[in-house]
């Protein structure tokens, strides 16, 4: 009687396995292309669960087609050549912020930032001329960059408060009242004009407001201090964002600016002393 054959083990069995792995990876790049030519958000979050440490440097991982302004995270150039995010309501402080620096418009606008809004002083200089409410061509230059700047993200936006604030040219007189007064609410209500032509927001979220001279954010003495308090402020809120006076903007402004109040009181000392030296 023949004896039975022994069976003999597979051979090259650990092709299966290589050939299984190979194509799970396949599978997974293929995932990873797909997701990072559609929605680059998710792409840096699944690179970030891989390797934590790559968070600060996870933008450089990213890169989108220029050409596709399709895409729900879709990044283009939208504010005066600046890359602006489609999803983010900060990108309205970043690229305004960006623009200022790139062209060196440091002395005439302050770009700043607090809980979901974005705080812009324009100097007087940049949107008018002395005495006059009509808008300067520089002003409306930079008044399209900050349109370009909103677009983006117009429906985030709640409010959009314009207010025009004017100098009190003698420290110890104020200025006649309907004059300082006209004169404030009519540049701030120009700047409100020029932006609701573009029809980027609904004309209810927009507001304008003359505040004169009672809002100073430097003394009245010198022609320096007196050219900061002649300025125009743009306060951008996000929807169901806390609805804030000037006074409480000036406080819950990151960078730690003094508040309304604070600066109200600094300039009033300011003027007493130099009224006790004068007598």
């Amino acid at each position: 009687m023949a004896g039975k054959k022994k069976h003999e083990a597979p051979k090259n069995n650990w092709m299966d396995t290589y050939g299984d792995m190979v194509t799970l990876l396949l599978c997974f790049f293929v995932l990873l292309f797909s997701i990072s030519t559609v929605n680059a958000e998710k792409w840096v979050m699944i690179v970030k669960s891989f390797n934590p440490a790559a968070a600060e440097n996870i933008s450089q991982l990213v890169q989108e087609d220029p050409n596709d302004q399709k895409g729900e995270h879709a990044i283009g150039q939208e504010a005066g050549g600046l890359m602006t995010d489609k999803e983010n309501f900060d990108q309205i402080f970043w690229a305004m912020k960006e623009y200022v620096e790139q062209n060196n418009l440091e002395e005439s606008v302050e770009v700043k930032k607090g809980k979901d809004f974005t705080f812009i002083i324009f100097r007087n200089n940049i949107f008018f001329n002395g005495d006059s409410y009509i808008l300067r061509q520089e002003g409306k230059d930079i008044l399209d960059v900050l349109c370009n700047s909103i677009a983006p993200v117009r429906e985030q936006v709640g409010e959009l408060r314009i207010m025009g604030h004017t100098n009190q040219a003698d420290p110890n007189n104020p200025n006649p009242i309907a004059g300082d007064r006209f004169l404030s609410s009519n540049r701030a209500a120009e700047v409100l004009v020029y932006i609701e032509t573009k029809g980027l927001i609904d004309g209810k979220k927009l507001i304008s407001m003359g505040y004169g001279q009672h809002y100073p954010i430097a003394s009245f003495v010198t022609e320096a201090d007196r050219a900061k308090n002649r300025r125009v402020e743009i306060y951008i809120a996000k929807n169901d964002a806390t609805k804030y006076t000037l006074d409480e903007v000036y406080a819950n402004i990151e960078d730690g600016s003094q508040s309304g109040n604070e600066k109200k009181e600094e300039s009033k000392k300011t003027q007493d002393s130099v009224t006790e030296e004068e007598v």
